[in-house]
């Protein structure tokens, strides 16, 4: 993974690589995060590094721990099962708000995104599988007309995509989200409210699936 950072809006770009860098996998669960390895690594300086740790920490992605520094958080499966619920209860229920508000060029946008999604999965680029997710739910949670929910999951979306990198790793499984996340837009389209409600309840059921077996294949090995 390149995590060099281009001279722009430094301080964004040190975070966001470091969250893609930990969404990932490229620093593991408990590793400790030394400032001087970092700067050397991204070619920035201490104080983006700082900054960026500093927002990562409010993300819950990292914990700073008192004459230890920082370490890459470590997600327990009790807190990513509670996750996975809530995503579900907030998610089938943004999904039949939207099946009745959303327009034509929503539906434009989130089959565009899932084209995005589509061609990263046959790349096997996980970051762009990601990227192409939130943009999918992006038009969902703006155009769903509560405003709570997608502040609530705009609390978790760092979680939400630690825990969905690590759910796609397993075989074919960025596949099958695919196809749930068709059946998602194709009910919206159809502006069939149980219908919504219900194919988005199932991928989120399906994701939790396909993280618990990473945990258990990780706790074993």
């Amino acid at each position: 993974m390149d995590l060099k950072i281009a001279p722009q809006t430094v301080q964004s770009q040190t975070a966001n690589r470091l969250r893609d860098a930990i969404v990932t996998g490229y620093f593991k669960p408990g590793e400790r995060l030394v400032e001087g390895t970092l700067c050397e690594l991204m070619s920035v300086s201490r104080t983006s590094v700082r900054e960026a740790l500093r927002r990562l920490e409010a993300e819950r992605l990292i914990v700073i721990v008192p004459n230890r520094g920082p370490s890459v958080a470590d997600i327990t499966w009790e807190e990513a099962e509670q996750i996975y619920q809530v995503r579900a209860l907030l998610e089938g229920e943004a999904a039949a708000m939207f099946a009745q508000r959303a327009t034509p060029a929503d539906i434009k946008k989130m089959r565009k995104a899932l084209e995005a999604f589509a061609e990263a999965a046959a790349d096997d680029n996980p970051i762009g599988r990601l990227d192409a997710t939130g943009q999918f739910y992006d038009v969902l949670l703006a155009g769903c007309g509560n405003r709570i929910i997608r502040e609530m999951l705009d609390g978790l979306v760092a979680r939400i995509n630690f825990l969905r990198a690590r759910s796609m790793s397993r075989p074919h499984r960025a596949r099958y989200s695919l196809v749930e996340m068709r059946r998602i837009l194709s009910a919206i389209q159809r502006k069939d409210v149980a219908l919504a409600r219900k194919a988005a309840v199932d991928h989120v059921l399906a994701a939790c699936l396909a993280a618990r077996e990473v945990f258990k294949s990780k706790k074993v090995a």
